[in-house]
């Protein structure tokens, strides 16, 4: 037992290990449009720099709004210009806060531009913040294996294996034009039905899980589609579907809100199935004698309990997200009918209230799965025992 403890709690270290270093050699790359590329009048490409002087600060008045303004030499540190020393102005465009000033020997990065007249312009765009994500990224893996052990590392392949189909194949084939809410199902069944193997094993409450969830992502999808049209929600309530139409990008907004409901609606889905699936077996393995409609039965039970704590979670995590736009409109203190009434907020209603419904919809079809799957199971072993 101790000599199965050490392997696992070397490999979690070795794990942790490689997925820092891969973070900092990927997020240390530069660009790859700003090496030995001159740019044509107009084009624009972001740059690292670094603050070596405070040439002048003080406050500025912006509307009726205060705030700070600095006057930056910075250092270029990479690209063709690496090495050359500019000046930015800060805090003049756009609205800041004492919190957005720079000190000597910060990172920052700077969009260089190419003027219509072969001029350049450089614009200070933000911190350099990769250092302390990196960090962070390193505290929480290393607590993850400390806490969870090899089960803890696999969840964390798992982790990487979900943003990889999310990165490698739900991005592109949206890009690409394919259904949003299809590629949604689809790519969250592969993430899912990857992570949860990984993480458990390959046990009948696995699989009990993952048809529970596949069954309740469907159940989501069709009130998603359901509601939205019901609705007449564009997707342009959130701006960056705008960005995306600005930037030349054609997509069906409406199917990406879809898809942004589903996959937003996966991770307290996994967690309800899971937990549905596990309580169920460990149930029949105490009382083997239990049938499924029992099992089923005392699986509801569990369900109700865990369903409102997954629904205040997911009605917290929207508010949270969207915390500023809610005291955006109570600032203004239109009559709430009409607030309630703009695609804005219409859309975080739909997404709260369909993924509620999802969550409820995954209690009763995961414990009904998981409560013929266990029962099977146990009846197939009392007939092994009685042979």
């Amino acid at each position: 037992m101790l000599h199965s403890n050490r392997i696992w709690w070397i490999a979690g270290i070795l794990i942790v290990v490689l997925i820092f270093v891969l973070l900092a050699a990927i997020v240390g790359q530069p660009s790859p449009d700003i090496e030995g590329h001159e740019l044509a009048p107009g084009e624009s490409h972001t740059l690292h720099a670094r603050v070596i002087a405070v040439l002048e600060e003080g406050t500025i008045t912006q509307g009726e709004i205060e705030q700070p303004y600095q006057r930056l030499q910075l250092r270029i540190l990479d690209g063709a210009l690496e090495g050359t020393e500019i000046e930015v102005e800060q805090g003049f465009l756009g609205f800041t806060n004492q919190t957005r000033t720079f000190r000597v020997g910060d990172r920052v990065i700077v969009e260089h531009t190419r003027t219509l007249d072969g001029g350049d312009f450089f614009l200070l765009v933000d911190y350099v913040r990769t250092g302390p994500m990196l960090w962070l990224t390193l505290l929480f893996v290393g607590a993850t294996v400390l806490l969870s052990g090899w089960q803890g590392v696999r969840s964390l392949v798992g982790m990487a294996v979900s943003l990889a189909v999310i990165v490698g194949f739900i991005v592109p084939q949206i890009l690409d034009g394919r259904n949003p809410v299809a590629v949604a199902i689809l790519g969250s069944v592969v993430m899912m039905g990857i992570s949860l193997y990984l993480v458990y094993g390959w046990k009948g409450k696995t699989h009990a899980a993952v048809a529970g969830l596949l069954l309740s992502l469907v159940v989501t999808g069709l009130l998603a589609t359901l509601s939205v049209n019901w609705m007449r929600l564009s997707g342009f309530g959130a701006e960056e579907a705008g960005f995306l139409q600005t930037a030349g990008v054609q997509l069906d907004t409406q199917g990406l809100l879809l898809a942004g409901i589903i996959i937003g609606t996966l991770g307290a889905l996994d967690d309800i199935a899971v937990g549905q699936s596990s309580a169920i077996f460990e149930l029949s393995k105490a009382n083997p004698r239990l049938g499924w409609s029992a099992l089923f039965r005392h699986g509801m039970t569990i369900g109700r309990d865990h369903i409102a704590a997954m629904v205040n979670t997911l009605l917290l995590a929207y508010v949270g997200a969207a915390l500023p736009l809610v005291l955006l409109f109570s600032v203004y203190a239109e009559p709430l009918g009409i607030t309630l009434n703009r695609e804005i907020i219409a859309e975080e209603i739909v997404r709260t209230l369909v993924g509620s419904l999802g969550l409820l919809a995954g209690v009763p079809l995961t414990s009904l799965i998981a409560a013929l799957t266990a029962q099977g199971k146990a009846r197939q072993q009392g007939e092994t025992e009685t042979v």
